[in-house]
């Protein structure tokens, strides 16, 4: 199945399409079907599938790159680095990207004028629901940029990207799609909240018995009354669940690793001493 097929005419810089992948066979096809036609080379950094994901990412002339897990921000500029084009395009692979956003790159990359770094509009979908209230959505995130604006930075979780190039929005809609079914919530709670408590612990922040047990009170009211998630329905009351929960266990295991006197790997895997 071909990929380099871009729609747009004129000047038409090319675009390369960089992503990180683990076991992302329920997602992956998905995301490709949506960037297929802007990509003129999609770039995939996996740290260790066992799943479909590469045989997926061939089926679409993917560059399919095997590297160790390094953290979010160097394995996201690891695919940078391998992409060939003037154009970054950075999603995750459960991510997609609607059609009027895959007209708006096309246009960007046909435009001759001097902006080179774009924040994108994230709608979420978690349980197969947009959701729209609650803190999940209507947030903007740097994912198209000239490659040399700039970098993301080496943070394990919750990256940014860092340039001195001036932000311009795109209010066209990548749906994130956070969690397939509750089941994939909570296949994916350990990694995440490990990694949290990690990147915390790498970072010198401490755990108290206020952030183990009254942060998640407030978060959950802020996600469900004051942001209104309670307008999502059931599916908004569990994401405001479940997100209050995220915060307790992290600091929980930060707390842990200090009275345990633990350490990390070079796999980010905690060991006790």
């Amino acid at each position: 199945m071909g990929i380099l097929k871009p729609y747009g005419k004129g000047r038409n810089m090319k675009l390369s399409v960089a992503m990180i992948t683990f076991n992302e066979e329920k997602n992956l096809e998905r995301t490709l079907n949506s960037v297929k036609k802007i990509a003129d080379e999609i770039v995939i950094v996996d740290s260790g599938s066992t799943d479909k994901t590469e045989e997926i990412a061939r089926k679409y002339n993917c560059k399919f790159i095997k590297n160790k897990w390094l953290g979010y921000g160097p394995q996201r500029n690891l695919a940078i680095e391998n992409s060939t084009n003037p154009w970054i395009l950075n999603i995750d692979a459960d991510e997609e990207l609607s059609l009027g956003l895959q007209k708006r790159i096309e246009e960007i990359k046909e435009s001759e004028n001097e902006k080179e770094v774009f924040k994108i509009n994230f709608t979420s979908v978690c349980f197969n629901k947009k959701l729209k209230h609650g803190g999940w959505s209507g947030t903007y995130r740097i994912r198209l940029f000239k490659k040399d604006a700039g970098r993301f930075n080496d943070n394990m979780v919750h990256e940014e990207f860092i340039t001195k190039k001036e932000v311009y929005p795109i209010k066209e809609d990548i749906y994130h799609h956070s969690y397939l079914t509750l089941e994939d919530y909570l296949q994916k709670f350990n990694r995440y909240t490990t990694e949290g408590a990690i990147d915390y612990y790498k970072k010198g922040k401490k755990s108290s018995i206020f952030q183990i047990v009254f942060n998640p009170i407030f978060k959950f009211l802020r996600m469900y009354i004051f942001r209104l998630g309670f307008l999502d329905g059931i599916e908004g009351l569990m994401i405001a669940v479940d997100s209050a929960l995220y915060s307790m266990t992290k600091y929980f295991k930060l707390r842990e690793i200090y009275r345990n006197g633990a350490y990390y790997n070079e796999n980010n895997n905690i060991k006790n001493r």
